[in-house]
């Protein structure tokens, strides 16, 4: 894809995510959303990235922070698990409009799951299937493709693992046509990358299941920009061996980025690792943070 055209503007808000800023009335909880807002040539989107599990605590926490839920333009899935989708339907209802896109992999909505410590079901969840979410009034764009959000802003689509030490970072299983167990590569893990007009790309994750590192390669060549202002998201090192989490911050420190911001499902030993490897210029994610580019 040919080098992008810059936003003016960039706001991010984090809405929803297991921590909470101190001293805060936000409500946390184990999943996370983002709301973004950019600006190009006096033309305004609003973007809400994943919604978390729980519908009232992301609903309150954006009727605190002012933010109208009828405002929101286009609703981004990075991936299916329960805890960025989980109330997905009755959020698209709190917004009200009719059409709204709805932008994912087409994988969204398969079958999802783990074994270890006992069978559960991980992904799309009961009351926000296919058809609960288009009642809701949501249309989806399910695409493996980058698809631009705006001019300025687009979708990494399908993410190619390049990488010999990231991995999904959970032991997931699905089910293939013949309907065999087999490994789940997350191939519906999706990013956001933002263009600004220092030539620099902020990086919205999800869990980055198809490994930061692999993302950040991806969408620097999506885009032809040179450098990473910022990455803001969930990194899944949580359960990763402390050898994994020092290879990745490693290689991120070998890369342009400027700083980083990770939460959710980084875990404590990669955030300390992290600090460690880029010391103020990381901070650990909070609900209620929120980040004004340029």
């Amino acid at each position: 894809m040919a080098s992008l055209e810059a936003l003016d503007r960039l706001s991010v808000t984090v809405v929803a995510e297991d921590s909470v800023m101190y001293e805060s009335p936000y409500w946390g909880q184990h999943g996370i959303s983002l709301f973004v807002t950019a600006q190009k040539d006096g033309i305004t989107r609003n973007i809400l990235i994943d919604t978390a599990q729980d519908p009232r605590a992301l609903l309150h926490n954006m009727d605190l922070m002012d933010i109208c839920p009828s405002c929101i333009d286009t609703v981004v899935i990075t991936h299916c698990h329960y805890d960025h989708t989980r109330g997905l339907a009755e959020v698209l209802k709190a917004i009200g409009k009719k059409d709204l896109p709805v932008v994912a992999h087409p994988d969204l909505f398969r079958l999802d799951f783990i074994v270890k410590p006992y069978l559960r079901h991980v992904g799309i969840l009961a009351g926000d299937t296919r058809e609960e979410i288009e009642a809701a009034g949501g249309l989806l764009f399910l695409t493996s493709d980058p698809l631009p959000l705006m001019t300025g802003l687009s979708t990494t689509g399908y993410v190619t693992r390049r990488t010999d030490f990231e991995e999904v970072g959970i032991p997931l299983r699905t089910l293939d046509g013949e309907g065999r167990l087999v490994p789940d590569p997350m191939k519906d893990d999706i990013s956001v990358a933002a263009v600004l007009p220092e030539g620099k790309l902020v990086i919205l994750t999800g869990c980055s299941h198809a490994g930061i590192v692999n993302i950040l390669r991806h969408s620097l060549e999506l885009t032809g920009q040179k450098g990473i202002r910022a990455i803001l998201g969930g990194l899944h090192l949580v359960e990763a061996p402390l050898d994994r989490i020092r290879k990745t911050a490693d290689a991120l420190a070998g890369m342009p980025i400027d700083s980083v911001y990770a939460g959710h499902c980084t875990g404590f030993d990669a955030q300390v690792e992290l600090r460690k490897t880029f010391g103020d210029r990381f901070r650990p994610l909070q609900t209620g943070m929120r980040f004004e580019f340029p």
